[in-house]
This record gives C-alpha cells, structure tokens and sequence, in this order.
C-alpha cells in the first residue's frame, strides 16, 4: 500500500464526493481515480479493497468536520452549547456532501456488517469524547441531557440533508436554545 498521505486525503475526498453524489453502488474505486483526476488503478494502489475504502471514508469525514485547534475559539467569556451547537451547524452546513457521505455510510453499513461494527464502535467513542469534553468543560446539563442533545442534533442534520424544506418552517436556530433549555437542566439563559 502507498503510503503519500497527501494523495491518499485527495483520494478520500474524491470519494467521499462520489459516495454523497452517487451513494453506495457508484462508489468504486474507478470512480474515485476518475473523481480525482487520477490514472486508473492509483486508489487500489491505497485500498486493498472497497471494505477498507470506506472504513477510510468514515475516519476522515471526521478530519474533516473537526474545528482546527489551532483556530481561536472566538467566545468571548464563558462557553456558551447554543454557540457551540450554532458552530457545528455551520461546519456541516458546509461541508454537505461529507454529511451526505456519512449518510450513506450508515446506509451502507446496515447491509455489511464489518462496517456496521467499525462505524458503531467510532461513533460510540465519538459520542463519549463529546459527553467527556461537555462536562469536563462545565458546560451545563449532565450526561443523558448531552446525551439527547446528540440524538435531536442528529434529527436536525438528517431532516436539514434529506427534506430541508420541512426545516424552512421550522428555523433551526431558535430551536437550538430551546432545545439546550429543555435538555439540559442547569442552562442558565443568556446570550442566544
């Protein structure tokens, strides 16, 4: 396996434009070397195979929708989940194709079971470093009401992909203070 980290995230981003355009069966990895430009046979030079490539997939879409560190955090005082939660909207507001990858990922991995297990798995460590970096942070709330800010956050992303007209008449952004409020029992109400 090639080992060029610089071709291999071009490739990965290829396909994940490929995954979000055309879904699981027009990803191959003819379709990705055409994607990016690419002579036939460089992305089989970097995945033994289409498993591998998705598990790739997967793992960098999170590179992807993770705020650089070296950004300043730009909140002026304390933290505040309805900004933060305003700033992941944005970040995946655009990026929608790798949103509509991941998609298609959980699509893909309910009929391929050693997907099913690496997405479960990196989702669930996900899930657990967000929970531990909101109370580590004192952020109000406790474990299951950051538990179910997730899950509403996840209804939101899937309903703002795949029908966004029906969020057209319901904007987002105050329901993102309403939603902490109700979910999260220690919200103190301030900047919104």
């Amino acid at each position: 396996m090639r080992r060029n980290p610089e071709r291999r995230a071009a490739l990965l981003d290829a396909a994940i434009e490929v995954l979000a355009r055309e879904g699981s069966r027009g990803l191959t990895l003819r379709a990705v070397d055409e994607e990016a430009g690419v002579p036939t046979g460089t992305a089989s030079n970097y995945f033994a195979h289409r498993g591998q490539l998705l598990v790739q997939i997967l793992r960098r879409t999170r590179e992807r929708l993770t705020p650089d560190p070296a950004e300043p955090a730009g909140l002026d005082g304390p933290l505040d989940t309805v900004e933060l939660l305003r700033r992941l909207l944005g970040r995946l507001r655009a990026e929608p194709s790798v949103q509509r990858a991941v998609l298609e990922l959980r699509l893909e991995a309910t009929r391929r079971p050693e997907l099913q297990e690496e997405l479960s798995a990196f989702l669930a460590a996900e899930l657990e470093a967000n929970i531990a970096r909101h109370l580590d942070a004192g952020l109000p709330g406790d474990r299951a009401g950051v538990e179910l800010l997730y899950f509403a956050m996840q209804g939101l992303i899937v309903d703002g992909l795949t029908v966004p007209a029906l969020l057209e008449a319901h904007p987002v952004e105050p329901l993102l203070g309403v939603m902490v409020e109700r979910l999260l029992p220690a919200f103190v109400t301030g900047t919104r």
